[in-house]
């Protein structure tokens, strides 16, 4: 069996839902901009040799729906014999679609291909259009059609997170993330190309701009997270502060088998080891890496203390920070703060502050960690998130040397 490599992985900055500097952009402009450049960054590379586009996406409908995967791979100027298509597995579908290119290329059914993740919750709303949950279903069994944010609370109850605890890690999050936009360390960031529309002389007029940033980073202070209200229960301990953003953005990787590698002379970035996903209860869905990472180390043939870098998707900060129990990492003096020159765990910030653009965010995180492994030398990385529903994924990436 052959390796996959990944070549090039890089993200559109991710930006507020609604207020954001995406929220009058189409998705399928978001995800052209990317594709394009994963292979302007590939010298070597044209877009005639790339075999197929996979694009995970949450809520693959109206302006990303009619299977944007293959209309985008024309939009962005690939070839009829580019083929594209759309998975969704929710909160992972963006590293579902790098998964699964991955596998191709390992069983040799492909030797070029895109895995890449979009979504825009400006435009298409969270839970879609239109949802129609079974209603016999619903009666036997809601815990699979809860609110993340109520699962969110499961877990915080459950197993004693505290609004301190929760309002710390993402106080951390904000301050990584603020300090990497300083210091120009979101070096998988694509220049992309926004629109809006504005009434000039009584009609509306689209303008466009370049965005070049993460727009949902705060300079914020444990003060004032303490002063937020819980949103998902009266006297619960989950708030805006502590919880994802809900963004817009999109992200792609390009993998290639080790035949093409030599072919076309690159140099790549890491390995895609394994990847897994493993089931847990629906009502507290946010538990999911704590039962994926494992069995991803399994598979390795790992163990955590190898892990040089994680990126564990900040959904809320009781799941994450529960995750992170679970595993051994949770040392907040050495491992995760934004005090630490030896934290490993989500180094610049997370979801908290970066966004959390559902169907884009397993691509997107692929692109920050396998970047982030390059910048620091790390021999292992860690991707993983929950999953809506009860589930979690976790894929281990080797560096290359």
């Amino acid at each position: 069996m052959t390796e996959a490599y990944i070549v090039t992985s890089l993200r559109t900055p991710g930006c507020r839902r609604g207020k954001g500097a995406f929220a009058q952009t189409r998705p399928e402009d978001l995800l052209k901009t990317v594709l394009s450049a994963v292979i302007e960054q590939t010298p070597g590379v044209g877009k005639k040799d790339v075999e197929d586009i996979l694009i995970g996406c949450a809520f693959p409908e109206a302006e990303q729906g009619l299977n944007v995967g293959r209309i985008v791979a024309q939009m962005a100027g690939f070839p009829d014999d580019t083929c594209g298509a759309v998975v969704n597995r929710f909160c992972s579908s963006g590293l579902e679609a790098i998964a699964l290119q991955a596998m191709r290329i390992k069983a040799g059914w492909c030797e070029v291909a895109i895995g890449g993740g979009l979504e825009s919750m400006s435009i298409v709303p969270m839970g879609g259009n239109m949802p129609r949950p079974h209603p016999d279903w619903a009666k036997e069994n809601p815990d699979v059609y809860m609110s993340m944010g109520v699962t969110a609370e499961n877990v915080a109850n459950r197993y004693k997170i505290t609004r301190a605890m929760q309002d710390e890690f993402a106080f951390h999050s904000q301050a990584k993330a603020g300090n990497a936009k300083a210091k120009n360390l979101f070096k998988e960031i694509v220049p992309t190309t926004a629109a809006r529309y504005v009434e000039k002389n009584g009609r509306w007029v689209k303008e466009t701009f370049v965005q070049t940033f993460d727009d949902g980073i705060r300079e914020t202070t444990m003060e004032g997270l303490t002063k937020l209200r819980p949103v998902f229960a009266a006297m619960g301990s989950v708030t805006a502060g502590n919880s994802s953003q809900t963004t817009d953005g999109a992200a792609a990787t390009l993998i290639m088998s080790e035949a093409a590698v030599k072919k076309f002379g690159v140099k790549p970035i890491a390995k895609v080891k394994c990847y897994t996903v493993a089931g847990c209860r629906a009502d507290e869905m946010g538990v999911g890496p704590a039962y994926a990472v494992p069995k991803a180390l399994k598979m390795a043939g790992l163990k955590v203390e190898d892990i040089g870098l994680f990126e564990l998707n900040e959904a809320f900060a009781s799941q994450v920070i529960y995750s992170m129990q679970q595993l051994g990492i949770y040392d907040k003096k050495e491992l995760w703060s934004a005090d630490s020159d030896k934290r490993i765990v989500n180094v610049n910030g997370g979801a908290i502050a970066l966004g959390h653009p559902l169907g884009c965010t397993g691509a997107k995180l692929c692109a920050q960690l396998v970047n982030g492994m390059r910048e620091r030398g790390a021999k292992y990385g860690v991707e993983s998130m929950c999953i809506g529903g009860g589930m979690g994924a976790a894929a281990i990436f080797e560096l290359c040397d």
